[in-house]
């Protein structure tokens, strides 16, 4: 019978909510959110951080939850997909990526919304250079990213003009 691995108790915040739970030291972030905590809009993609179908932000910073344990989370503050809406209203970079057709299948789109957000909290004017270095990490195999960028530059003229 196999050894029961010791837990550690962590707390973190998720979308502005506090969660204090006790988690095995070898949990990633993204099983912490998927399978603990039932928010399953951050997707697993490739578990080698190629993808970025996983991309939240942790303490402001845009991660792949698939290379982060969750004890690393523990006191930190986790911004997922599903925190972006508020009040049944989409984000505004939500809205953007709807009307410029910025995702096809969608499988990206929860690590792409969030490397959105990531920058546009750090430029919300951003160059097209700058759009296209924060989305590296994001793989897409439908969209060709020509829409994507146009919903980026869309999110950032409604957030500059909100």
């Amino acid at each position: 019978m196999p050894e029961e691995t010791e837990r550690i108790p962590i707390t973190v915040r998720v979308n502005g909510k506090s969660h204090s739970l006790a988690v095995e030291p070898r949990l990633l972030l993204v099983e912490l959110l998927r399978e603990e905590l039932d928010l399953t809009g951050t997707h697993i993609g490739c578990d080698t951080t190629y993808c970025g179908a996983c991309t939240v932000l942790l303490n402001g910073a845009a991660v792949k939850s698939c290379t982060v344990f969750a004890v690393q989370a523990d006191q930190g503050e986790v911004l997922t997909v599903e925190g972006l809406a508020q009040d049944h209203k989409l984000h505004p970079i939500q809205e953007a990526f709807a009307q410029n057709h910025g995702l096809q299948c969608g499988y990206c789109t929860p690590g792409v919304l969030m490397s959105t957000y990531a920058l546009l909290a750090r430029h919300p004017n951003p160059s097209d250079a700058q759009i296209r270095k924060a989305i590296a990490g994001n793989t897409c195999r439908c969209t060709g990213y020509q829409n994507i960028i146009k919903s980026i530059r869309a999110a950032a003229r409604g957030i500059e003009g909100s």
